[in-house]
């Protein structure tokens, strides 16, 4: 989807792009720009409450007897990772 920056370095997000993202006005995003070449944008926190859901499984320590689809859930938050019960 084109977009135009402004001659103030503005670039308006598409709806399609704001709705698939989360985004909502007033909301802080994340801007950087990729080894590739590109430029990444994230809603402001999305990274962080992954980044806690993995440390929540971690101080579990090793994780046995699970397979890849429940170690997914949990990561996806859809499992409690200290019950294991699903949410």
């Amino acid at each position: 989807m084109p977009t135009t920056v402004t001659v103030k370095g503005q670039v308006t997000l598409p709806k399609k792009v704001r709705e698939a993202a989360g985004i909502r006005p007033g909301d802080r995003v994340e801007v950087r720009a990729t080894a590739a070449g590109g430029i990444a944008i994230e809603k402001q926190g999305t990274k962080s409450n992954y980044k806690a859901r993995l440390y929540e499984i971690a101080k579990r320590g090793v994780i046995r007897d699970i397979t890849t689809d429940e170690l997914m859930d949990m990561t996806r938050g859809e499992i409690d990772p200290l019950t294991g019960i699903r949410k």
